[in-house]
C-alpha cells in the first residue's frame, strides 16, 4: 500500500495527465475543426457553370480512352481543357490591375491545354483572341440564344454568351469535345503566383509597354504576382504589337509556373500550401465537373508527373485575314491538322 506522500505524487500526476488529455483532445478538435473549416472555405470558393446541361447532346463526342491495365484510384485518360483567362475589371483588385475602364469581360487569353494518355505530356495551344471564326448560336442562361455571327472576334463569345458559348465555340471551330472549363481573371492569376513565390521566365527582347505598365530588360527574371500579369497582358511593347508577340510571352509564363509548381515542395508547407489553394480556389470559374475541392484535388494528383520538359506549346496556324490586316483566320489544312492530333 502507498503511502500519504505516494497518494499525493500518483494524485499530483492523475491530474496532470487528466489535464494534458484534456488539452490534447482540445487541440484536436480545434485541429479538426480549423481543417473542416479551410476545406468548407475551399470548396466554396469554387464558382461553376453547368456546362454540359447548357450545351446538351449537340457536341463532339468525347475521346475514347484505352483501359489501364492497372487498377488506379485516379483518372489517367487523355483530356481536352479549355482554359481562359479573363479581363474582367469586377472588384477593386481586377480594375486596378487591369487598369483601363473596360466594362463586361472578354477572353483576355484562351488556351487549349490538351493532356496526353498517362498524364505525362501535354500540348497547350493558344488560340489569339483576334481571331475570326463563325460564332455558334449559344444558349443564354436568361432564355433564348444568340445569333449566329460570321467574321466574328473570337474573344466576343464569351463576352455574349459566358463560359457555354466560349466552349461552344471552342467545339465548333476545333470540331474537339472540351472535357473541362476553367477561368482565371486579373487578381487571381496574379494572387497565384505570389503564393508560389514568383515566377521565372527569360525575355528575349526589352520590354516598354504603356498599357501594361511593364518595363523588363531582356534576360532572365524573377517576377511576383503584378509583374507576371503585366507580362501576360503586354502586346504593345514587343514584336510588331500583335496579339501573336503576348502569346509567346504567355508560354513563357505557363512554363515557368510548371517549373515554379515542380520546385515548391507545398506538401512540406501547410500554411504555402494553403495559400495557393486559396488563391487559386477563391480565382476560379470551372464547370460542374471540377466544381469541388476533391475533383481538384484528383486532378492535380492525376497530373503530378507532367513537368515544363513534357509540355510543348503552341499557336492555332493563323494567316491574316483578307478582309482585315489586324484581324487573323485558322490557317488551313494546318490548322486542322492540328485539332485532330487533339482527339
Amino acid at each position: 500500500m502507498p503511502g500519504a506522500g505516494g497518494r499525493a505524487r500518483w494524485t499530483g500526476r492523475s491530474r496532470l495527465f487528466k489535464v494534458a488529455g484534456i488539452a490534447l483532445g482540445c487541440a484536436l478538435v480545434v485541429s479538426l475543426a480549423g481543417a473542416a473549416w479551410a476545406y468548407w472555405h475551399l470548396n466554396h470558393n469554387i464558382k461553376s457553370v453547368d456546362i454540359d446541361s447548357a450545351l446538351g447532346d449537340d457536341r463532339p463526342p468525347r475521346g475514347v480512352t484505352t483501359p489501364s491495365a492497372e487498377a488506379s484510384p485516379l483518372p489517367s485518360g487523355a483530356l481536352n481543357i479549355l482554359v481562359l483567362g479573363s479581363d474582367s475589371r469586377s472588384g477593386k483588385r481586377n480594375k486596378a490591375l487591369g487598369g483601363g475602364s473596360s466594362e463586361g469581360a472578354r477572353s483576355d487569353t484562351a488556351m487549349i491545354v490538351h493532356v496526353d494518355e498517362g498524364r505525362s505530356e501535354a500540348t497547350v495551344v493558344s488560340i489569339p483572341r483576334d481571331t475570326l471564326v463563325t460564332r455558334p448560336s449559344c444558349p443564354l442562361s436568361s432564355g433564348g440564344s444568340t445569333a449566329v455571327a460570321y467574321n466574328a472576334m473570337f474573344n466576343s463569345a464569351y463576352s455574349v454568351g459566358g463560359p457555354v458559348c466560349a466552349v461552344k465555340t471552342v467545339e465548333a471551330m476545333t470540331n474537339v469535345r472540351m472535357d473541362h472549363y476553367i477561368e482565371i481573371d486579373f487578381s487571381g492569376f496574379a494572387d497565384l503566383v505570389d503564393a508560389l513565390g514568383g515566377v521565372t521566365v527569360t525575355t528575349d527582347d526589352d520590354i516598354s509597354d504603356e498599357d501594361s505598365h511593364l518595363e523588363l530588360e531582356a534576360g532572365t527574371h524573377h517576377l511576383d504576382g503584378a509583374d507576371a500579369l503585366a507580362l501576360a497582358r503586354t502586346r504593345h511593347g514587343i514584336g510588331d504589337g500583335s496579339d501573336l508577340g503576348r502569346i509567346g510571352l504567355q508560354q513563357k509564363l505557363v512554363k515557368g509556373l510548371l517549373d515554379q509548381v515542380s520546385a515548391t515542395d507545398l506538401l512540406t508547407s501547410p500554411t504555402r500550401l494553403y495559400s495557393v489553394a486559396d488563391a487559386l480556389t477563391g480565382s476560379l470559374t470551372t464547370d460542374t465537373g471540377l466544381n469541388s475541392l476533391t475533383e481538384l484535388r484528383d486532378l492535380g494528383q492525376s497530373l503530378k508527373s507532367l513537368s515544363s520538359s513534357g509540355t510543348e506549346t503552341v499557336t492555332m496556324p493563323v494567316v491574316p485575314a483578307p478582309s482585315d490586316p489586324n484581324r487573323v483566320v485558322a490557317d488551313e489544312p494546318e490548322a486542322g491538322k492540328l485539332w485532330e492530333s487533339l482527339k
